[in-house]
């Protein structure tokens, strides 16, 4: 197992401490539980920071579950969960949730991910596509006069074509949305979803017309299993998602942050505390080991403010703006 170190500071602070004759508290002595849910996306990430922060903290409980991003919000915004895994920013209604409940929170930005739309292996003709192509794969206007490749691109071969996507309560789902659908546009009805992204990705290596989205950590495990395609980005460019296009930006409309929200109550618990400070020392190196794409160091340097000052409430939700520019300019 890869062992992520925590930062210089965090190492060198108990150190100090003992020269001064004061007393550490040990890790092992720190007891609690950590209840998470939500995307399946940012699942990978937490995961790999739980196993690395047991190792530390052998007596606290910390469970990960995966119910999809908005299934996640809805046990935090309950009150059910300390931290909900995110990957996309809460939203509107789900902020007036947890103020209905008396829930304040945290926004903590922890990775980027690019969404990968993928195909089957056997598909040679699509290598590249426009956010209007996906629009006449995936949108229910276009159900009844696009039932394969052909009609999307008529030198395309007369293939069904097969959609294999997150469910509803994913974040990834709702992004995807966003970006093709717009407000108004509905995705097809006649897709296979999936809370598990492993079996999106059987689904598609199954079948010869097979496609479907999921994010990079995913893609970036089974390239040998499936390919992705390149995506017509704002400048008109063709590109396709690497580390390199997701953290420049050049992998756009599909490039996103990637988050957890920490309940405020919940860091009065020396469990959590610990785990957020934990998550946010190891982050960097435990996102890129999974897959992902680690986050400029001043948007983490923000993040741990934030916490340390209890700054609640989202930067992010119905905002625009690059995570880079929204959380350093605070």
């Amino acid at each position: 197992m890869t062992t992520f170190p925590r930062s210089p500071l965090t190492r060198v602070l108990p150190g100090l401490a003992l020269a001064a004759g004061l007393c550490v508290p040990a890790a092992a002595q720190t007891r609690g539980t950590v209840e998470i849910d939500g995307s399946s996306t940012v699942g990978p990430i937490t995961s790999a920071v739980q196993r690395e922060f047991l190792n530390e903290y052998p007596g606290v409980d910390v469970t990960v579950n995966v119910s999809g991003t908005g299934g996640g919000f809805k046990r935090f915004t309950r009150g059910e969960t300390d931290i909900s895994n995110a990957s996309r920013p809460i939203k509107g209604k789900e902020i007036k949730n947890a103020e209905a409940n008396g829930i304040d929170f945290v926004e903590v930005p922890v990775a980027y991910d690019g969404l990968s739309i993928v195909v089957n292996k056997q598909n040679d003709w699509a290598t590249e596509l426009t956010v209007e192509d996906l629009q006449k794969i995936f949108l229910a206007e276009h159900q009844s006069d696009v039932k394969s490749w052909k009609d999307v691109d008529a030198s395309y071969p007369d293939v069904p074509i097969s959609m294999y996507i997150p469910g509803t309560d994913s974040g990834t789902f709702d992004y995807f949305k966003e970006v093709v659908a717009g407000k108004e546009g509905q995705i097809r009805s006649d897709v296979s979803p999936s809370e598990d992204d492993n079996q999106l990705v059987r689904g598609i290596e199954g079948n010869r017309g097979g496609i479907g989205f999921f994010g990079s950590s995913y893609y970036f495990e089974n390239q040998d299993k499936l390919r992705a395609l390149n995506i017509k980005n704002k400048d008109g460019d063709f590109v396709g998602p690497t580390p390199e296009t997701i953290e420049d930006g050049t992998y756009n409309p599909f490039s996103r942050p990637l988050f957890i929200y920490v309940k405020a109550d919940s860091m009065d618990k020396p469990a959590v505390r610990e785990f957020v400070s934990f998550y946010l020392d190891v982050a960097p190196d435990v996102a890129e080991a999974v897959g992902y794409v680690r986050l400029p160091a001043g948007v983490y340097d923000n993040a741990r403010s934030r916490i340390a000052n209890r700054v609640t409430g989202s930067v992010m939700s119905d905002n625009h703006e690059s995570i880079v520019k929204a959380y350093t300019a605070e």
